[in-house]
This record gives C-alpha cells, sequence and structure tokens, in this order.
C-alpha cells in the first residue's frame, strides 16, 4: 500500500511540476502506450483501413510509388503521402499488421507534444500539460490515432502548421518556423487537399495587426508572401513528377488519374460533393459535441472567462477566430463525415488550457460529468448483460457477423468491464477533479479495447472468414482463379488466391459482364458475389454460400452458374486487373 501511494504521489508531483522536461517525458510516456498499446494485434478493418493498406502493400510489390494503384487500377480519390507512410513502414518492418497503423500513432503522438510544447512555450508548463491532456480526452483524437484513416496524419500536418505560425506571431520573431508552417502545408496538400488549413490564421492575425497594435509579437512585412511560395513547392515535389510521368506514358488510365485527382477531387468534391450529404450545423450540432466531449461542456462551464480571454489573451483570439474559419469552410461544403473537423481539435484543447488553468469552471460542470460517467458504466453493464442473456436483437445484430454465440457472449463480457471500469473509476476517486477521473476511466477503456477488444472483434471486421471457405472450396484447383464484381478492397487483402477485379468505376452491369467473359475464357475461374447483388449473367441460386461478413452473405459463382449467354460489354469499357496472390502477408 506504501509503495501504491508513493507511486501515486510521485505521479502527482510530476504532474504539478513547473519544470518542463519533468512534465513533458511523463506526458510522452503516458501518450504512447495510450495510443501505441495494440499495434499488431489487429487487422486493417473497414471502411478506409483495408484500402489504405492495399494500396500500400501493391506499392511495395509493384515498385509503382508515384501514382497509387488499388486491385491492379490507379486509386484517384487521394493524394499518396499517407499510402507512402504505410508502405514504407510495411517495407521497413516486413508486417503489414503492424506496419498500417504505425504512420497514425506517430503522428497522433507528435499533435500531443506539439500542442503541449505551445502551450508551455508561450504561457506556462501548467497550460500546456492541461492541453495536452484534454486532447488525449478526446474520444475523436484518440480513435484516429489508433486507425489507419488519413484524416490523423493530415491533422497532423496542419497542426504543424498552426504551431509554426503561433510560435512567429507571438513569440518571434521565428521566420525557420513560420516557412516550417508553410512547408508542412504543401505537404498536407498532398496528402489531403485541405492542408492549407493554416492559411486561414492569416486572417485573424491580419486583424489584431490592424486593430489591436501591440498584440502580436510580430506584425505581418511583405517577407510573409513567400510563405505561400513555400507550399507550392512542396506540394510540387509530387505533382509535378506525376504529371510529367503521366505525360510521358501515354496512358488513358494515367490521364485519367491525374484529371480526377487534380480537378474531380478538389474544387468539385468540395463544392458539388457526391456524397455524406448533410445540412449546414452538421458539426455544431452533431460532431462536435458528441466526438469533442468533454471539450464543449468544458467551454460552456467557463463563457465568462472566454469572453475575457477572446479580448485579453491574442493566443486564444487567433484560435479560436481560426477554429471558427475551420468549420465555416466545411460547413460550407455539402458533403460532411466527423473526420473532417479533426485538423480544428488540437489548436481547441489548447485554447481551453489557456482559458481555464487556474481558473474554476460553473459549479455544474462536477456533477454533469460525473451523472455522464455512471450512467455510462450502467449501460455498458446493462448491455454486456444482455448479450450474455442472448437478448434476440442483439443475436439478430450478432447474426449478420458470426453464428457463434460464444462471440456475442465474450464481446459482453468486454462491455461488462468496461463498465465496471467507469464505474470504480468514478468511486476510487471521487474526490478528485472530474476531468481526472473521467481521463483514467477513458484510459483504462482504451487499454482493454486495444488488447481483449481486438481479439473479440477481428473476425467479425475481416472476410478472412469467407476468404478461407473459398479457398477450402477450390483446394484441388492450384490454378484457381477468383474474379469480384463491386469488389471491396478487404477482399482483394486479406486473399491468398490470384484475384480479378473488373474496373471499380464501372457500373455494376458492365462489371457482371466482363465477369461473364473472363471466366468464358479458362476453366477454373471463380467469381465471388454479395447474395444481394442482382445479375443478369449468373444464377446466384446456383452458387454456394460462403458465410457471412460485414453483414451480406458471400456466394462463390462457378461455370455452373453462369448463364448460356450474355452481352458483351462496351470495349472501352471492358477491363480486367488482375493481383497475383495479395494475400501473403498473411503467413
Amino acid at each position: 500500500m506504501n509503495r501504491s501511494v508513493s507511486l501515486s504521489q510521485q505521479i502527482y508531483e510530476t504532474l504539478t511540476s513547473d519544470e518542463y522536461s519533468r512534465v513533458v517525458w511523463f506526458l510522452l510516456a503516458f501518450a504512447t502506450v495510450l495510443i501505441f498499446l495494440g499495434i499488431g494485434l489487429r487487422s486493417p478493418w473497414p471502411a478506409d483501413e483495408p484500402r489504405f493498406a492495399e494500396v500500400a502493400r501493391e506499392m511495395v510489390d509493384s515498385g509503382q510509388w508515384l501514382i497509387p494503384m488499388r486491385g491492379g487500377e490507379p486509386y484517384p480519390d487521394k493524394p499518396p503521402v499517407f499510402m507512402w507512410s504505410i508502405a514504407f513502414f510495411y517495407w521497413l518492418t516486413g508486417s503489414l499488421k503492424a506496419g498500417f497503423l504505425l504512420p497514425n500513432a506517430i503522428c497522433g503522438l507528435i499533435t500531443a507534444f506539439l500542442v503541449f510544447d505551445l502551450g508551455a512555450r508561450i504561457w506556462n508548463v501548467r497550460v500546456g500539460r492541461n492541453a495536452m491532456l484534454l486532447l488525449l480526452l478526446v474520444p475523436q483524437f484518440i480513435v484516429q490515432a489508433k486507425s489507419a484513416q488519413i484524416d490523423m496524419m493530415v491533422a497532423c500536418w496542419i497542426t504543424i502548421g498552426c504551431y509554426g505560425l503561433l510560435r512567429h506571431f507571438l513569440a518571434g520573431p521565428a521566420w525557420g518556423w513560420y516557412f516550417v508552417a508553410w512547408a508542412f502545408m504543401g505537404l498536407g496538400i498532398i496528402t489531403k487537399g485541405v492542408g492549407f488549413l493554416p492559411a486561414l490564421m492569416m486572417v485573424p492575425v491580419f486583424y489584431l495587426a490592424w486593430r489591436r497594435k501591440g498584440a502580436l509579437a510580430v506584425a505581418p512585412t511583405w517577407t510573409c508572401l513567400l510563405g505561400p511560395v513555400v507550399m507550392l513547392l512542396v506540394a510540387a515535389a509530387w505533382l509535378v513528377p506525376m504529371v510529367l510521368y503521366v505525360d510521358a506514358s501515354g496512358s488513358e488510365m494515367f490521364m485519367q488519374y491525374r484529371d480526377n485527382i487534380l480537378f474531380k477531387q478538389t474544387a468539385e468534391r468540395y463544392a458539388h460533393s457526391w456524397g455524406h450529404i448533410q445540412p449546414w450545423y452538421y458539426f455544431i450540432a452533431n460532431v462536435i459535441p458528441s466526438l469533442w466531449f468533454p471539450l464543449p461542456l468544458m467551454l460552456l462551464a467557463g463563457l465568462g472567462r472566454l469572453r475575457e480571454a477572446w479580448r485579453t489573451e491574442p493566443g486564444v483570439f487567433l484560435m479560436l477566430g481560426w477554429i471558427v474559419l475551420v468549420v465555416f469552410f466545411f460547413s460550407m461544403s455539402p458533403g460532411k463525415r466527423g473526420v473532417y473537423i479533426l485538423p480544428a481539435l488540437p489548436m481547441f484543447a489548447l485554447s481551453l488550457a489557456v482559458m481555464y488553468t487556474g481558473y474554476p469552471l460553473a459549479r455544474w460542470f462536477r456533477p454533469l460529468i460525473g451523472g455522464i460517467q455512471a450512467l455510462l458504466g450502467v449501460v455498458l453493464i446493462t448491455v454486456g448483460v444482455l448479450a450474455w442473456c442472448n437478448l434476440p436483437k442483439l443475436v439478430e445484430k450478432a447474426a449478420d457477423y458470426t453464428k457463434d454465440l460464444g462471440q456475442l457472449h465474450e464481446a459482453g463480457s468486454v462491455l461488462i468491464v468496461a463498465g465496471l471500469i467507469w464505474l470504480m473509476s468514478l468511486f476510487f476517486l471521487r474526490k478528485q477533479h472530474a476531468l481526472l477521473r473521467l481521463l483514467v476511466a477513458m484510459s483504462l477503456t482504451w487499454a482493454l479495447l486495444s488488447t481483449w477488444g481486438y481479439s473479440v472483434l477481428e473476425p467479425f471486421r475481416t472476410p478472412r472468414n469467407i476468404l478461407a471457405n473459398v479457398e477450402s472450396t477450390v483446394a484441388g484447383e492450384p490454378d484457381a482463379e477468383l474474379g469480384l464484381i463491386e469488389f471491396k478492397e478487404q477482399f482483394i487483402l486479406f486473399s491468398k488466391m490470384d484475384v480479378t477485379q473488373f474496373g471499380y468505376f464501372n457500373p455494376p452491369q458492365v462489371q457482371e459482364r466482363t465477369a461473364w467473359q473472363w471466366m468464358n475464357a479458362a476453366e477454373h475461374r471463380y467469381v465471388l458475389v454479395s447474395s444481394r447483388e442482382k445479375l443478369d449473367c449468373f444464377r446466384i441460386q446456383n452458387g454456394q454460400p460462403m458465410g457471412v461478413a460485414h453483414s451480406e452473405t458471400w456466394i462463390l459463382l462457378s461455370r455452373d452458374a453462369m448463364t448460356p449467354t450474355c452481352p458483351a460489354p462496351n470495349p472501352d469499357k471492358r477491363k480486367i486487373f488482375t493481383t497475383p496472390n495479395p494475400g501473403r502477408w498473411l503467413d
């Protein structure tokens, strides 16, 4: 007990210290465990992870790093930097399971450190400490740092951009950091087009320089105009070689990729989005209150201090002004996803730390956070118990992934333990600050989910069971090939057979007709489709069920399922791409 008390006392003394190095090393160790725990314990999970992992795997295996390829076909939705990073760690470690999660984990750790360092340098160590802990408390940040979606990396580059601008204008002159900021905006553009967002901070910078003389350490000068030049030069480091390569290749496929990535995926996607359509208030009403919990409640609990800081703290004015512009920018586009505004979160956490460190929050804040924590603990335990009791609705939901009730019961056990963590931390730390209790509960829950939770979810989140059944069915045919209509990347990534697809952007009817011709041209060819597909050239009832994955039943079609004839696809649309043994990384 004495040793436990001593350890707790040491942690308390470290966290309350004003010594930069003592605090930062403790926080980095804590963040590293929180973010990196679980790497190597799971595979890429839908929706986005298998796509980026497959593109990275094809980069390493094919040697084509300039243009991202998916199933042998160019992938035009995103620039290549994020896929490069996964490919690098896959090449370095030889393990796709480890490599695909490392880039975002590193970016998450860098982002958390920059928030601490900026707070400590411009204000004080306690502000930096609080800012980093607030960031690590937010569910959206940890989810993205522990996943392989592109948004965590672009959020890191954008945070570096904001860091450089704030270092220069609030604690400068620091021209080196100013130009580093613009360089990372360029890197952000070739990671995901919105990497330029830190440039919006120049709007409140110019306002302060105009209306509040002396508020900034350094006023904008003509030299600042060189920043956008640096940004464009960094972005051109990939864009120019890509365009030259495409022009030299003479490939129509590569030219379509160039036009798509330069035009359709940028201004056209922003102005006329074709997916994830949401109302203008979606981020304000849906995303920020839930995914940034509990920071919005904290903001409301100190509105008086907010008004004061807005007038007297230039840093708060710059950061909050920039956040408003970022949210406005994304709100004006019809297409919206919660992860789009992730880049604004680090500056929001730092703003709150600047405003509220040393200032009391409203009296209602502590009991409200405690009530939410207790309620969530009770809900988790209740759902876990109902899973053990085979509640029909839960059994029906689990049937989309597995018929094994034992897996449902194990998932219930994970939920029960998570609920106990939330209730016990509330009880044993009842005298501590509400946010500290919440941080302990969140951290232990992430540790639980990153270990036991991964082992429970892994069979649900990959199609390996389907592909193993396919491989077993055709085991007597060593030259068997598998075709996919309306393929999903995970079915290529997890297949140990050669996989053929028929043009990702082709309409389903064109893919089906091309698949019929492909199967008719040689023996030992099969097509895997969802039972929901409406096919004209195949009789699904003649196929063999391979099982359930991703809420769908999958059917293996052989030559016996082919109709006698099938209309030929338009020659201009006929595309066949074969990926040899993509799943060998599983061995």
